[in-house]
């Protein structure tokens, strides 16, 4: 390999603007806790990873700001909402406790979650595209109410109503919501489609599409748990191009780039810019040593 490894960075890589977002209230609020003289003692607390990152989640522990899934623990001062948004019922419940509330839902999130409600009112039978166990889908399902379906990309739809009205999970590639549209309009009579697909996801799969067409390996950087980097791996590996999904530095071995003289690397929306530039900072050792 010698030195001729040349690298090549996404420019989409990283966080998107409803992740920034929210990270920045989940760092602002630890910040106006210490000023209070409350640091550490677990008083701001987000409901559930307020990203599908670990290494954010520990940052922000080490601020002082934990993750919870008991909505009723008296420690309790702030409660941040997560990025992927939460049932409805739980955002009525919080609203009632009288805990200083930050909703840091991602505004497409909450596009969504009203496109659902919108649909319900008007008479629709609602079928949600994503992946049913995922936060985000699950605070969708709350607000479409107790008929409604859901199909990831690997079913087919069911037999539906006359009225129907589609939304997406945000991460959701285009290409699985044309193909329930497909699918669709050969048995409905009137199809109602949100496309609540986000704008940054589908621009982050076409240009690692794109980087796939003119390197040797893809490093695809992320939480294990995320969705939309998993989503850029398995993309990366529909090409034929081998890919390696990790989420920190440390996870990087030299014999993967044996015989590689070109090599992207591509990150989740949930990644922050210190560990890409970990990721990359790395590889370049590699480079420079040769195999």
């Amino acid at each position: 390999m010698g030195n001729s490894l040349e690298i090549i960075v996404a420019k989409r890589a990283g966080f998107c603007f409803g992740v920034k977002r929210a990270v920045d209230l989940a760092f602002d609020a630890a910040n106006k806790n210490s000023q209070k003289g409350d640091v550490r003692c677990c008083s701001v607390y987000t409901l559930g990873p307020i990203i599908h990152n670990p290494q954010v989640i520990e940052k922000l522990k080490s601020e002082g700001v934990e993750p919870t899934d008991d909505i009723d623990n008296p420690n309790i001062k702030t409660i941040i909402i997560r990025t992927h948004g939460v049932q409805q019922e739980i955002s009525e419940r919080l609203s009632q406790k009288g805990y200083e509330v930050i909703d840091a839902t991602c505004p497409f999130v909450k596009k969504a979650q009203q496109y659902a409600k919108l649909l319900k009112e008007e008479g629709y039978q609602i079928v949600i595209i994503g992946d049913k166990g995922h936060p985000e889908v699950k605070g969708l399902m709350s607000y479409a109410g107790k008929d409604v379906i859901v199909v990831n990309k690997e079913d087919s739809l069911p037999s539906l109503k006359s009225r129907v009205g589609f939304i997406v999970q945000t991460t959701q590639p285009l290409d699985v919501l044309k193909k329930f549209i497909s699918e669709a309009v050969e048995q409905v009579k009137e199809l109602k489609v949100f496309n609540t697909i986000c704008n940054s996801t589908a621009l982050r799969l076409k240009e690692t599409k794109d980087m796939t067409k003119d390197v040797d390996l893809m490093i695809v950087v992320g939480g294990k748990n995320s969705a939309n980097t998993t989503q850029l791996t398995q993309l990366c590996n529909s090409v034929s191009i081998p890919a390696y999904h990790i989420e920190t530095a440390s996870e990087i071995r030299e014999e993967w780039f044996s015989n590689v003289k070109k090599v992207g690397i591509t990150a989740g929306a949930s990644t922050p810019d210190w560990i890409i530039s970990d990721v990359e900072k790395r590889i370049r050792d590699i480079g420079g040593r040769g195999l």
